[in-house]
Formats: C-alpha cells, structure tokens, sequence
C-alpha cells in the first residue's frame, strides 16, 4: 500500500527545476545517453529506409524501446542524484534487473485507448460522417492549395456537436494515459512495484496533485518551447557553414540531449515528493495523505 503526499501547485515548478538542476550537475554523461537514444534510432529507420519491408517492424521495435530508454534515463538520473557517475551502460539497466516487461506494458494503456477512442469515433460520428469529413477536408485541402478562401458551406453538414465531445474525450483520456505513467517507471525500478499498482498509484497521485501537475505541464511546454527556439537559432547559423541537412541534425541532437534529461530528473523528482520517498516540501504543515 503506497502512500500519496499532497504537494503544493508550486511543486511542479520545483520538478522541472530540479531536472535542469540535475543535468547541470552531469551534462555529458546525461546528453551522451541522449544521443546514444538519437544514434539508435537513427540506425533503425536507416533499416526501415534500406528495407522497406521491414518499415512497420523497425516502427514497432521504436515504441516498445521507448520506455526501456526513458527508464534507462531515469537510472542515470538517481546515480547522479546520490553522488555517482552516469554511463551509457544504464541504458540497458532496467533490462539487467528485470524490469523490461513490465516497462514495456506500461504502453497497453495508450494502445488501448486509441482502440477505444476509434471505436468510439464511429460510434459517435458514423462511417458516413468520417467520409463525409474526409472528403471535405481534401477539398479545403485543394483550395487551400490554390490560394482560395474556403467555402463555409462546406462543413455546414459536418456533425460538429458530435465532434467536438469526440475531441474533448480524447482530450481527457490522452490526460489520464499520461498520468498513469507519469511516475509509474520510476515504482518499476526503484520500489519494485508491481506494473498494475504502479500506474493506479500514478494515476491517483496525479489527480490528487492536478494543480502541480498543471503547472508542470505549463511550465515544461514553455521551457521546451524556449530551448527549442534558442537552439534552433544556432542551428541556423550552423547552418551557413555545416549545410541545412547537418545543421537540423545537430539540432534535434542538442534538443534531445537537454530537453529527455530534463524530464527524467522531473519525473524522478516528482515521484520521490508525491510518494512519500522525498523531503521537499512547500510549508511546514504535515502533508495530507490518502491511502491506495
């Protein structure tokens, strides 16, 4: 049974500040294992683009590796958080201590939900409807092209009531699947939680603390947003010695290499404050608790 600390809106600031802080401490050894991700993938559209045939493989093989790298990240981030070295070997740490399955189920939820919202879709639309919207929208498309003004008439017949309660559950749903993994990886590793306990406990801890998790998000999206930009201006310098082609490639490089550390040291953080394994917090007052 996990504990849930409720954590001041504040907190969200301090996860995104505390993951900055922790890059800050390490930034080699933790951009390395960025690019390292970058490098990877990178070798295995290669093989996507040299076999054709191998496209859908090579894109699946990506996404299952992807919880496997950010839990590799997120490894890192605690050695360099209790006074140890990061090294490229901790991307296959998780895999070392058996977690690997258990990572990779972390996906079913969003696998599920885009089942279930396209099931609902044509539920809630009809087949008639989405081809209806299809049409249309390739005709916008083609005057759009043309430099015309599109014609209002043209989605005068199009059931925007429907669609806009579709979106609006799609919205709630892509929130929820995301909190329920929000800190779930982080239980994995380091508490040996169970998957299923893992990412109810993520979930419950989210919405409990939905006001640091919104100014989290906030923040990130601005953050991201800035280092993005700052780095994309350099790129286009870059660019005017290395080429377009380099220049891009470098820049999605140095944005991985900030931005993934970043969100594993939030993350990380996040997880030691809101279940009971940290000792920040925002007032002297002893936390609120519920128990799961």
């Amino acid at each position: 049974m996990s504990t849930i600390n409720k954590v001041p809106a504040s907190a969200g600031a301090e996860w995104l500040l505390a993951g900055f802080a922790l890059l800050r401490r390490a930034p080699v050894p933790l951009a390395t294992l960025s690019v390292l991700w970058g490098l990877l993938s990178m070798g295995v559209m290669l093989v996507a683009v040299t076999l054709p045939a191998m496209t859908l493989a090579m894109q699946f093989l990506l996404v299952l590796a992807g919880p496997l790298f950010f839990a590799g990240m997120l490894w890192a981030v605690r050695e360099v958080d209790q006074g140890r070295i990061a090294s490229p070997s901790h991307l296959l740490q998780p895999v070392r201590e058996g977690h690997a399955l258990a990572l990779v189920i972390t996906l079913l939820p969003q696998l599920l939900a885009a089942l279930v919202m396209g099931a609902l879709l044509f539920v809630m639309v009809g087949t008639e409807q989405l081809q209806h919207l299809r049409e249309v929208y390739q005709q916008m498309q083609v005057i759009a092209a043309a430099g015309g003004e599109p014609d209002p008439s043209l989605v005068a017949g199009l059931p925007a009531g429907r669609l806009l309660l579709w979106l609006l559950l799609v919205a709630v749903v892509f929130v929820a699947v995301k909190w329920m993994t929000f800190i779930a990886s982080p239980q994995i590793l380091f508490s040996n939680t169970h998957v299923v306990d893992a990412m109810r406990n993520s979930l419950r801890a989210c919405v409990h603390n939905w006001t640091a998790m919104l100014v989290f998000y906030l923040l990130a999206g601005i953050a991201i947003f800035a280092v993005g930009m700052g780095t994309l201006l350099l790129a286009l310098l870059l660019a005017l010695v290395l080429g377009p082609t380099l220049a891009m490639g470098l820049w999605q490089f140095v944005l991985m290499a900030i931005v993934m550390p970043v969100l594993a040291g939030a993350a990380y953080t996040a997880w030691r404050q809101m279940l009971g394994t940290g000792t920040a917090q925002a007032s002297a007052a002893p936390p609120a608790q519920i128990e799961v």
